[in-house]
């Protein structure tokens, strides 16, 4: 026989080059196996897990069903924890209603309010807006400069368009103030707080109905394993009965035992979410005591904003009345009695100039009144009808016609006839001037 040493080696080197490919083949394959054998197993538990849960809400479902049409048992909550509930669910609903109606107090315009829940939900800036004010401001100082700025409608036009000017800023002040120190805090409670106190309720809820399920699982069972336990009649009993009794009792009382077992480890998850839910209905205490700090902030903002407005319409009121005093001296000095040789009367006769005269704060006042006005150390009181008043707030005079007045002091006052009823003629000591009605508590 030839021996060739070459093409052994050769066929020797196929043969094992064909052996690993086949041994890396079935490595492959049963790799492939125990994949597929482990998600099926996966599988498999999930599919039971999915069943459970399935049979859990069916259980629990049917519980609530049976307990709403009165044929099941329902745990009870104590009376405190009752209470707890009623309370958290009071303070969402009027927290909720206090928001909604603050929301509209201070953006009446509900496109302008589904705009900026717009924003927020996107979490992007809110674009500042324009207040009704300062829109008034804009418009009544594009009119004054078409009417003129000299002229007194020009003037006072421009005058009362930079108080609402103002009054325009502080209502944006306010409302921005309104917003972070008292909305917020209460959006805050909303959709935090009150989420979160929701959820645990309804897991408590999911926790007693599966009680109320192992309740009656354990009362069915102790039912089915006495009536299993029951004698037979001797007479009417085949002895056969008897070994399927005995085994349907024991098979009943490990039923029974399951069940005891289910039903304790179910009361511990209830008292457990039952506690966890107690501390968070108890914190709606301190939720009340932030929304009454919150609310004193409200309040201060509100007070200050009409303060402020206050404020700004009495000087609006003093510049007015000056104006109000030019104009009456204007319209009079256009038909100017016969016997007037005043120097107000002869400039009457020049054409109209655009300018503001010194006059008095006085409307529908004879010049002649006028002018001993402007003078109040020349004023005599009168007999009888003066009166004391006490000075509310600090009034600096704005020339020499007018009394300087600080808070809580007491002035004597008294009116001269024709004088403008916003105005009176105020004396303390030896200084006399005119002071305002609005600053002053007139005492009988």
């Amino acid at each position: 026989m030839d021996f060739n040493v070459k093409k052994l080696a050769s066929d020797a080197g196929v043969f094992f080059s064909r052996a690993m490919q086949t041994a890396l083949a079935i490595g492959v394959w049963l790799r492939c196996l125990a994949n597929t054998r482990e998600l099926n197993s996966k599988w498999k538990k999930s599919c039971s897990g999915r069943v459970k849960e399935v049979e859990h809400g069916q259980a629990t479902t049917s519980e609530f069903t049976e307990e709403k049409l009165g044929q099941a048992e329902k745990t009870e909550l104590d009376a405190h924890f009752e209470n707890l509930l009623a309370r958290a669910d009071c303070t969402k609903n009027w927290t909720e209603k206090i928001l909604r109606q603050t929301e509209v107090l201070l953006q009446p315009n509900p496109s302008a309010r589904v705009e900026e829940f717009l924003y927020e939900k996107l979490d992007r800036k809110v674009p500042s807006r324009v207040t009704n004010g300062e829109l008034l401001a804009q418009y009544m100082t594009e009119a004054a400069n078409d009417f003129g700025p000299g002229t007194p409608y020009g003037k006072t036009l421009i005058k009362v368009g930079e108080t609402q000017r103002r009054l325009g800023a502080a209502e944006r002040d306010f409302i921005h103030s309104a917003s972070i120190n008292f909305l917020t805090p209460l959006r805050n409670f909303l959709e935090g707080d009150w989420r979160t106190i929701s959820k645990e309720r309804r897991i408590l809820q999911n926790r007693r109905l599966d009680l109320d399920a192992c309740k009656a699982r354990l009362k069915k069972a102790k039912a089915a394993e006495a009536k299993a336990a029951a004698v037979p009649d001797f007479q009417e009993t085949r002895p056969r009965n008897y070994i399927l009794s005995a085994s349907a009792s024991a098979l009943w009382s490990d039923e029974v035992e399951k069940a005891e077992h289910e039903l304790r480890l179910t009361q511990t998850e209830f008292d457990r979410q039952a506690e966890v839910t107690r501390l968070l209905l108890e914190g709606i205490s301190s939720t009340h005591v932030n929304h009454l700090r919150c609310l004193h902030e409200f309040v201060e903002s509100q007070t200050n904003y009409y303060a402020q407005c206050y404020q700004y319409m009495l000087d609006l009121q003093k510049q007015l009345g000056r104006f109000s005093g030019t104009f009456v001296g204007n319209a009079e000095s256009t038909s100017p009695p016969p016997a007037a040789a005043s120097p107000p009367a002869v400039a009457a006769t020049l054409p109209a100039v655009p300018t503001i005269p010194v006059v008095p704060t006085i409307v529908g006042v004879p010049n002649s009144v006028a002018e001993s006005v402007l003078n109040p150390n020349e004023v005599k009181p009168p007999a009888s009808g003066t009166r004391k008043a006490r000075v509310l707030y600090d009034y600096e005079a704005a020339d020499s016609t007018e009394l300087a007045l600080l808070a809580d002091e007491m002035i004597t006052v008294y009116s001269l006839p024709g004088m403008d009823p916003d105005w009176l003629i105020g004396e303390r000591g030896n200084q006399k001037g005119k002071v305002p009605v609005t600053y002053l508590e007139l005492l009988s």
